[in-house]
């Protein structure tokens, strides 16, 4: 009897969250209720989405994801191409349509389903994103593969593994190794299978992956049954469904609980294939799985029919063919009618027991021919071809760089003989110097990356290539702008401008360091700090507050020297805000930290609701520091697109 099987898809869901589905549902529902910024909303329906493919919840799917769609074009239309924002709703585009792609794949959609994963790429290749495209390439190999055209599938698979290895991305490379090691199991071709199954396990253990590790206990648990070893199977199923059980996979579960019942079916313990058995179908049910029931529903008409209960087997076929036809699932098709035959045949039907077998032919011919085959070991041989000649580039590249050396070492050692000790002497201060000029510029290179980073996070980044974006609860941030700086501009000339924006700002630079405050960027003539973050503390109002004071107080010294000199003036509004944020990287070329959330906006406000030469704050940084200065209360004052917020004029410290 065939075992499930898993063909992988790749979901590309920003946040990983835990599997206790209602609180975390509940968590994300309640932060979308009072999310104000667009791309805060895009992140957490694009974690939502993930969340309902978990739980199986498909329709929920599908309209987070149209929901989705809709406010990322809008993001689209108005964001600056290649800006932070314009990037993040690309990316939730890429993972509305990939999810959408999942769901009608499970739902028997393929067209619908090959269409969305197309948008995918697209927009994939819009952003240069090679990990995404290679995820898609996956997930059109296992539609591919759902409808037995393995040629496709593996085409399409072998596509998605070039690029992921192209960028060394482990978790999708061992999906692709699975999904590859699944179709040659399915071909009859075991060794083949077994290695790319066992080689997708290995990755999956070393990376911590206990839902990858389950999944290829499984396959290679189909591969053994397909080989006749039914114990080692049983075995492996086994491990699959305790680790399935540990993470709460719903689905995973009743795919186990089917390979076991099956298992169990073969070995003729029939009471225990029927707990199982009937155990998974109900799951199936639970979720939609309309393939699923399908499989389960062909496994259980087995066992009736070996135990002679043959309405109850004909019943079961029965519903396993109507779904596998309405779905377009052939191999469901191919063992349905086989039972179908079986059926009739044991009743004496011998009519319908032909026609039946006749059909069981059709359909198996179809998925396993010999043009099949023969396109299945090109695209195998192509393959290994391209890699093997890459790594004997590789290799040669390395053997031509060691002669070099070689040669290099004999010129020098002839060099020395001939030269003398003066040449040695020469020679070790040439390595001297070269090795002082690397450790510099390693120095150097650190020192740029500071520049750029915040320490914590930069070390974050040269230890795993990449950072995490994180909630900040608390953090100051302050906006500052020149006042009139358009028109102070057109009577500058360009090194003029710049060379006072850059002494102006040099001293913010200097000044905040001080209250180990995190500049975030300037905009033009805007410049954007804040306190708290990356490291968390509670004293970021007060510093940033303080900050600002001595902001204000180098601008009016400034002021008055280029009164002095009868030079256009630059006065300045300052503005402070405090509340919670999201930070990280954006970028993968000239990457920058930067923050998220409303209070950004609202810090913005305060400056322009500011007036020149004053340091304005808002209600919620005055509670934080009101003992710390004396404040003027301007009362509420309406801020653009924020309504009414109170508002404070910094005037001393207390």
């Amino acid at each position: 009897m065939k075992k499930c099987i898993i063909i992988i898809c790749i979901s590309l869901t920003m946040w990983t969250l835990a599997i206790a589905q209602n609180p975390v549902i509940d968590s994300l529902k309640q932060v979308l209720s009072t999310a104000k910024e667009d791309t805060t909303r895009l992140i957490t329906m694009d974690a939502l989405g993930g969340q309902y493919i978990m739980i199986g919840d498909f329709d929920l799917v599908i309209k987070t994801a149209g929901d989705n769609l809709n406010l990322a074009e809008e993001i689209i239309k108005k964001a600056e191409k290649g800006s932070a924002v314009w990037k993040v709703a690309k990316m939730s585009q890429i993972r509305s349509y990939t999810n959408m792609g999942i769901v009608h794949r499970q739902q028997g959609d393929f067209p619908e389903s090959l269409k969305n994963h197309a948008a995918s790429m697209t927009v994939s290749d819009e952003i240069g994103d090679k990990k995404t495209k290679g995820g898609s390439y996956i997930n059109v190999g296992s539609i591919y593969w759902e409808q037995n055209n393995y040629p496709e599938a593996l085409k399409n698979y072998f596509a998605g593994l070039k690029l992921l290895e192209e960028i060394d991305f482990k978790p999708w490379i061992a999906n692709a190794y699975a999904n590859i090691g699944v179709i040659y199991s399915e071909q009859h071709n075991y060794s083949e299978a077994l290695k790319y199954l066992e080689s997708g396990k290995k990755i999956k253990e070393e990376i911590g992956d206990k839902r990858g590790v389950a999944n290829s206990y499984l396959n290679i648990g189909s591969t053994y049954d397909a080989l006749g070893n039914k114990a080692e199977a049983l075995k492996m199923f086994q491990a699959a469904l305790l680790l399935y059980n540990e993470i709460g996979d719903k689905k995973n579960i009743s795919n186990a609980n089917m390979n076991i019942g099956s298992s169990y079916s073969d070995m003729g313990n029939y009471p225990e294939a029927l707990n199982y058995l009937e155990e998974s179908l109900k799951m199936k049910k639970e979720i939609g799985d309309k393939e699923g029931i399908a499989s389960a529903s062909n496994a259980l008409g087995t066992v009736y029919f070996k135990q002679g209960k043959y309405d109850m087997a004909k019943k079961y076929f029965t519903d396993a063919l109507a779904l596998s036809t309405e779905i377009e699932i052939m191999d469901g098709k191919e063992v349905a009618y086989s039972g179908l035959a079986a059926v009739d045949s044991a009743t004496g039907n011998w009519k319908a027991a032909f026609e039946h077998h006749k059909l069981k032919i059709a359909y198996r011919d179809s998925t396993l021919n010999e043009e099949n085959t023969k396109k299945t070991v090109q695209l195998q041989m192509q393959y290994d071809f391209d890699k093997k000649e890459a790594q004997t580039k590789a290799e040669q590249d390395k053997k031509d760089a060691v002669a070099l050396k070689e040669l290099q070492k004999q010129k020098l050692v002839r060099n020395g003989f001939m030269g003398g000790f003066a040449v040695v002497l020469l020679f070790a201060g040439v390595f001297f110097t070269q090795r002082n000029k690397i450790k510099k510029g390693k120095q150097r290179s650190d020192e740029l990356l500071l520049n750029i980073l915040p320490a914590e996070v930069a070390e974050e980044l040269k230890y795993k290539g990449s950072a995490d974006a994180k909630q900040f609860d608390e953090v100051t941030v302050m906006f500052t702008d020149f006042k009139g700086f358009t028109q102070i501009s057109e009577k500058l000339t360009p090194t003029e401008l710049v060379s006072e924006i850059h002494t102006c700002f040099k001293a913010f630079d200097n000044i905040i360091t001080k209250y180990n405050i995190e500049k975030i960027k300037t905009i033009g003539d805007a410049y954007m700090c804040a306190g708290g973050l990356p490291v968390t503390n509670t004293t970021n109002a007060v510093d940033v507050v303080n900050a600002a004071m001595e902001i204000q107080q180098f601008m009016q010294q400034h002021l008055q020297q280029r009164q002095k000199e009868n030079k256009p003036l630059f006065e300045i509004r300052i503005g402070v805000h405090t509340g919670s944020v999201v930070a990280g990287i954006v970028g993968v070329k000239k990457f920058a930290y930067d923050i998220w959330g409303d209070t950004v906006n609202i810090a913005s406000r305060m400056e322009s609701s500011g007036e020149a030469g004053k340091v304005n704050i808002s209600g919620s940084t005055y509670e934080l520091v009101k003992d710390k200065f004396t404040c003027i209360h301007r009362g509420k004052i309406l801020a653009k697109n924020k309504g009414e917020i109170d508002m404070y004029f910094v005037e001393t410290v207390s």
